[in-house]
């Protein structure tokens, strides 16, 4: 099974972005800073690449699996962008909050100790330092919605 510490912490965006359904709309909606994503599009970011690795990764993740690569990070994410064009934000928020869910219940029936390579890579990875990947980036996109709604 994945480390219950690194489940919990990731678990916990779920906590931070449910929050965001107390901020107006209109809140949500405008950049972060001039050029950037909205926090809306950036939780339709978070959503989309764990919709992502639900379909397309954790179903593979066994002991010497090779998964697929990644796609194109900048494609992918403007892919992301134009499914959700007609969603309203606190429907991202809540397919977000259901598909990370989702995501944490499959992580957690992952034997830790399988190992794993992405695409071409030789580098082997864990379930843990898998997911510890997407903490970062979690982390990363935390603190640009905390700036924004904070300062």
């Amino acid at each position: 099974m994945a480390a219950k510490k690194e489940i919990d912490a990731f678990k916990n965006m779920i906590t931070e972005v449910t929050e965001l359904k107390q901020v107006d709309e209109e809140e949500l909606c405008k950049p972060i800073q001039p050029g950037r994503w909205s926090i809306r599009e950036i939780v339709a970011h978070l959503y989309y690449w764990d919709k992502f690795n639900l379909e397309n990764m954790v179903p593979f993740m066994e002991d010497k699996a090779n998964l697929r690569e990644f796609p194109d990070h900048d494609a992918y994410n403007n892919e992301g962008l134009e499914k959700l064009k007609d969603s309203s934000v606190y429907e991202i928020i809540d397919k977000f909050i259901d598909t990370r869910q989702q995501l944490c219940s499959s992580l957690e029936i992952i034997d830790s100790k399988d190992r794993f390579t992405i695409g071409s890579g030789k580098r082997k990875f864990g379930v843990d330092s898998f997911i510890r990947i997407f903490q970062k980036h979690d982390s990363h996109h935390l603190n640009q919605i905390n700036n924004k709604l904070h300062n």
